[in-house]
């Protein structure tokens, strides 16, 4: 039964006609891509890392999560076509959230470009933005596919300019599970790290890796070249025991701040400590590595307990499987994690 022949909300078109729309590959000038990088496609980390690092991260860096197009228009639409060699599907995560890209116009979340149910590779989507005027876009890529093409359809006679620059120069680079790659939110923008860019306006990097962040060597020392702003290290969620945790943490933070003596470094520890019995042993592994700093003088690190990050009050609506939050998870992830970015790159 079709739904949207009985509530016209639930109603979803795919038609669209645009002929005079102009095409241009996202990676063109004036687009600016953030988050990625292309080889043969859009990566988050480079195939000599990724390799090096482990089986999982080379897949994995190959999906776009943390990926952003940005730009200014004055167009009345925006058409976005893609290809992708692959879908995937969770059975506990939307198709919007693996595979969707999310537009967003002066700061503010405008749509998800809508793909057919059916997909099997790339498709081409519209949203109508309404009067042309002079906007401030952003389109936000699939946390869970690999993505080897992107084109931007505009009005021929729409103004295409360059981006507006970030309120922080250097990004803010995330590395962790897949928490902090996305799982399981409804679409791209309401994964923790992108909101809170959204609501500081600074960029970022995602480094998580579904299963696969478990604190290499190879790992450290890529995110330790990254020119960045602040290091945020959420990874004990993939540390398959407290002893590996023990021997990983420390290490990997030493690699950073050996190469990085001034940069600030915010550890979090796992939010479903409620959940997880291994949890609390983790995060005095990860308190041991913050107050280890402080003791040798380091004024430059933080510290977040993750069993503060889902609140008090309905904890529990938190998540999808007592392990990935849902978007309600996320946003209370953002508000705690965002409010310490925050005071770390702007209220010093």
């Amino acid at each position: 039964m079709d739904i949207g022949k009985i509530d016209e909300n639930l109603r979803v078109s795919r038609e669209f006609h645009k002929p005079d729309a102009v095409y241009r590959d996202c990676r063109e000038e004036p687009f600016s891509v953030h988050g990625l990088q292309w080889e043969d496609g859009f990566y988050r980390v480079p195939h000599e890392v990724a390799k090096e690092t482990s089986e999982g991260v080379e897949i994995l860096a190959k999906h776009t999560a943390g990926g952003r197009i940005r730009f200014r228009t004055d167009s009345s639409y925006v058409v976005l076509s893609c290809q992708m060699p692959s879908i995937t599907r969770f059975p506990h995560m939307p198709l919007f959230g693996t595979t969707g890209f999310d537009l967003y116009a002066d700061g503010l979340f405008f749509g998800t470009f809508c793909m057919p149910v059916e997909l099997k590779s790339g498709y081409d989507a519209v949203l109508e933005l309404g009067e042309s005027k002079l906007r401030d876009i952003e389109i936000g890529f699939p946390l869970y596919n690999m993505v080897t093409s992107v084109k931007i359809g505009l009005e021929e006679s729409a103004q295409l300019l360059p981006p507006k620059q970030y309120a922080v120069e250097k990004p803010v680079v995330y590395y962790g599970s897949s928490i902090t790659q996305g799982g399981c939110v409804s679409r791209p923008g309401l994964s923790y790290p992108s909101l809170i860019s959204t609501a500081l306006n600074i960029d970022y990097i995602n480094l998580g890796f579904s299963g696969s962040a478990k604190g290499e060597t190879a790992m450290a020392e890529f995110i330790a070249g990254l020119d960045q702003s602040l290091f945020v290290m959420d990874y004990d969620h993939n540390a398959p025991s407290v002893e590996h945790l023990e021997q990983t943490h420390e290490p990997f933070f030493r690699i950073v701040r050996e190469k990085n003596p001034h940069l600030p470094v915010l550890f979090v520890s796992m939010p479903d400590i409620r959940y997880n019995p291994i949890a609390p042993g983790k995060r005095e592994v990860i308190r041991k590595t913050y107050e280890n700093a402080k003791k040798a003088g380091d004024n430059k690190v933080w510290f977040i307990d993750g069993e503060t990050l889902w609140g008090e009050e309905h904890w529990d609506a938190c998540t999808m499987d007592k392990c990935h939050p849902n978007d309600l998870g996320h946003f209370r992830m953002a508000q705690v994690i965002g409010t310490m970015v925050k005071e770390i790159l702007f209220d010093k």
